[in-house]
């Protein structure tokens, strides 16, 4: 499948089954994988859905779904000892959907021998559209987009976060973190288009951040865990700092890791 054939999968699979549901979820049709781990029967269409175009295109890739994981947690080390593989997020920022909060999206990776080439972002209530394949760029809707450097001068960078205890703290001289969009298929976008300058995540699983990290290194930006290694889709170190620039990323990393330490 060429990448625009994935994302018209993408955008008619929540077309079907995920936005017809959008402030319409029906008693029974939420419920929790852990207390507070919401999954809803849109998750898990749509990436019954995703899952089987994608099998039906590359039958000899492993394909990690979110909520397949859940069910069965041997598939992630059959993902990661895959020479092709492909992540789904059929509905990113599940919170927000049971909530009626139109910041969600459905995202899939495409990653062969570690490295995620291909990624996509699709956001139905904004229908707005991401695609970025490595070393070729990443474009919104059709457009390349490029995220300038953060300037330096005072009162920046400025960061967002998911981590609720992490809002509203001080990392040494930057400025007070604020909230993201608690939705990867929406903060990483965001940061390309300049509305925050870095992002920090606590968890770093492959369906989450493969396709935004890609996207943001096409758009000239980077990505890293707090002790300074690079991120892979294939490793889940805890923490992940993604950075509109690599001389921010190192900047947030000095001052963010001990507190990632003490977590």
């Amino acid at each position: 499948m060429d990448s625009d054939e994935v994302l018209s999968l993408l955008k008619q699979v929540a077309a079907d089954v995920i936005t017809p549901r959008f402030r319409s979820l029906a008693d029974g049709e939420v419920m929790e994988k852990k207390p507070g781990d919401l999954v809803t029967v849109a998750d898990r269409e749509a990436e019954t859905a995703i899952t089987a175009e994608l099998v039906a295109a590359y039958p000899d890739a492993v394909v990690l779904g979110e909520e397949a994981a859940a069910a069965d947690p041997g598939l992630i080390d059959r993902f990661r000892a895959a020479s092709h593989g492909f992540t789904v997020d059929p509905v990113d920022g599940t919170k927000n959907f049971v909530h009626g909060n139109p910041d969600h999206a459905v995202m899939v990776a495409e990653v062969r021998g570690g490295e995620t080439v291909r990624g996509w972002i699709w956001q139905p209530e904004h229908e707005v559209g991401w695609i970025a394949e490595k070393g070729a760029g990443v474009y919104r809707d059709g457009v390349r987009m490029h995220r300038a450097p953060v300037p330096d001068k005072p009162g920046r960078p400025v960061g967002s976060t998911s981590i609720w205890s992490l809002r509203g703290h001080v990392l040494d001289d930057l400025p007070p973190l604020g909230p993201s969009w608690v939705c990867c298929g929406v903060d990483y976008p965001r940061l390309i288009e300049g509305a925050t300058d870095y992002l920090l995540y606590s968890g770093t699983h492959a369906w989450d951040h493969a396709p935004g990290t890609l996207m943001v290194a096409e758009a000239g930006g980077a990505s890293g865990h707090p002790d300074g290694t690079a991120y892979r889709p294939l490793a889940d170190p805890p923490g992940l700092v993604v950075a509109a620039d690599r001389v921010t990323l190192a900047c947030v990393q000095r001052r963010v890791g001990p507190v990632f330490a003490r977590r």
